[in-house]
């Protein structure tokens, strides 16, 4: 197994949810941890918390589907935590409605924000992966990216389009040590997934967990670097 200790990662939408519980696990590994998201108070005491574990770490409040944001927001980053080795891409925004009663406004910003978010922050992030001939990309899509289902038409085809965006680029830099991967992860019981009314917290025992998911990407991290988890879908093994 790899080890994971002193590495240097940068997880978008790390304040609650799957970030959060992504960001934790890596402060357990010894990783040194970068946050983003929209909310500062929710991002500060998220760094507080990984801090106490004895590992450095950072935030940084930008909107992914701002470009100029980014840029100005990972450069800040990469600067203060010394480098990047590992990217979680898994800032994004869900809401469902038939194809004709949601609001265009709304359609393209789930798309801004799902798919040309992951592509601005990979963007600012992949030259310095490059420049050191290694490094772990790992994009977050959904089950919804797999397979369309009524009034989910924007949110999978975000999601579908991080799949296809993903794989493109893990055969791209495979050739830079670049590990690829993409996640396609059924309902976990995060913060979005309770306010949309897809699934309740208190259901420990039959609905995913932040955790779960944060485990499948510590292992596949891991793995030998002649291997590569170029997919995976969670799934409950309640039905």
């Amino acid at each position: 197994m790899t080890t994971l200790n002193n590495k240097k990662a940068i997880i978008t939408g790390g304040g609650r949810g799957l970030g959060k519980a992504t960001a934790i696990a890596f402060a357990k590994e010894g990783i040194d941890v970068a946050i983003t998201g929209r909310n500062e108070t929710v991002l500060q005491e998220t760094v507080a918390e990984i801090k106490a574990m004895g590992v450095n770490a950072i935030y940084s409040v930008f909107d992914v589907s701002n470009y100029e944001e980014v840029q100005k927001g990972i450069k800040e980053i990469i600067e203060q935590l010394g480098g990047v080795d590992i990217l979680v891409n898994n800032a994004g925004i869900a809401a469902f409605g038939t194809f004709n009663e949601m609001e265009v406004s709304q359609w393209s910003q789930i798309i801004q924000t799902n798919l040309m978010g992951m592509y601005y922050v990979t963007k600012e992030v992949l030259p310095h992966l490059i420049d050191q001939n290694e490094g772990e990309i790992i994009n977050v899509s959904s089950t919804a990216g797999l397979s369309g289902n009524a009034s989910t038409s924007a949110y999978s085809a975000s999601k579908f389009a991080v799949i296809g965006m993903s794989e493109s680029l893990m055969k791209e830099v495979r050739k830079n040590n670049i590990r690829v991967c993409t996640l396609t992860p059924s309902t976990i019981a995060t913060d979005m997934s309770v306010e949309l009314g897809i699934a309740i917290k208190e259901s420990q025992d039959s609905v995913l967990q932040p955790e779960d998911f944060a485990e499948l990407i510590i292992a596949g991290i891991k793995l030998p670097k002649r291997a590569m988890l170029k997919s995976a879908s969670l799934w409950s093994t309640n039905p």
